[in-house]
Parts: C-alpha cells; structure tokens; sequence
C-alpha cells in the first residue's frame, strides 16, 4: 500500500503549486550556440518568419473574378496570369530564397487556377523547369489538387509566370 500511495501523494503536493488543469512552462530559452533572440530581418542568423501556412495566407487574400470572351484553357490560363498578384499586398510570397514569387488564385469563366508570378519589378524570369515543380507543389501550397496542365505566360521557354487550373472538391 505504501508503494501506492507514496508516489500519488507526491504527485499531489507538486500540483499543489499550481492549478491541476492549467499548465504552463517556462518555454525554451535556447541551447548555448543557438540564438536566443530573433530578428525580423529576412537573411539575418536569427531570422524567424511570423506567418501562417502558405494555404492560410492564401485564403486570407481575395480571388480575383474575371471573365472572358475567349472559352479554352490556354486562353484562361493567359488571362489568369496576366491578373495575377505581383505584391505582398496581392499575393503570398514565396519562393526559393534568392527568388521570390507571388502565389496568387485567380477564377476566370469559373476556372479557379493558381497563378505563380515573379515580383512587378520585372528583372526575374522563372526557370524552365518551374512549371514541373510548381505543379508539385501545388496541393501544398493550396490544399487543392492540380486540375490540368501548367500554363506558361508568352511563348517565351523564360516566362515570368504559371497557371494551372484547381480542383478543391
């Protein structure tokens, strides 16, 4: 009886500090050699971003609506990366960290599509393999599956953006 009651009566006098149900620590304080503050400065050694998830940035922004007279994918697709944001303001930042991107939804004639753009600047250009990954990266990014194939801005193997099309069902 005494093995028993021995420990539940230590537990006991160590919840007494504190309510039963409500917990709360102390929280990390950092290992020596690791930082123990943070800085907001993106590139700095203790850089921390303060943000949600990409799909929760993304649905916090608003889907542009357009329409057009043009029916098949490819045109919409144009239309749709044409419209897309370019801007922290517009769309949700991301990217690869020597390139930032702008991950925007677009609907148009009722086609959701997911537009990747490079920033209004203009200098950057996507490479040719982007297409690729960012069809993989879609249902992350979005929490959608990928609809159809990757559309490329201009003729150009270049672009400075992608479209597909979302099935969110």
């Amino acid at each position: 009886m005494k093995k028993i009651l021995l420990p539940a009566l230590a537990l006991m006098s160590l919840s007494a500090c504190a309510s039963l149900w409500h917990r709360e620590g102390v929280g990390f304080t950092g290992i020596d050699g690791e930082p123990k503050t943070i800085t907001e400065k993106r590139g700095s050694a203790d850089y921390v971003a303060r943000r949600l998830s990409v799909p929760a940035e993304l649905a916090g922004k608003p889907v542009q609506r357009l329409q057009s007279e043009k029916g098949d994918i490819a045109s919409l697709a144009g239309v749709a990366i044409g419209a897309g944001g370019r801007n922290p303001q517009t769309a949700v930042e991301v990217g690869s960290g020597t390139l930032d991107l702008y991950l925007s939804t677009v609907e148009v004639n009722g086609v959701l599509f997911a537009v990747l753009r490079t920033p209004e600047d203009g200098i950057d250009r996507l490479a040719e393999d982007a297409g690729a990954s960012f069809a993989q990266s879609v249902p992350r990014l979005t929490g959608c599956l990928t609809g159809g194939q990757v559309f490329r801005s201009g003729q150009s193997k270049r672009s400075t953006g992608l479209a597909v099309p979302l099935d969110c069902r």
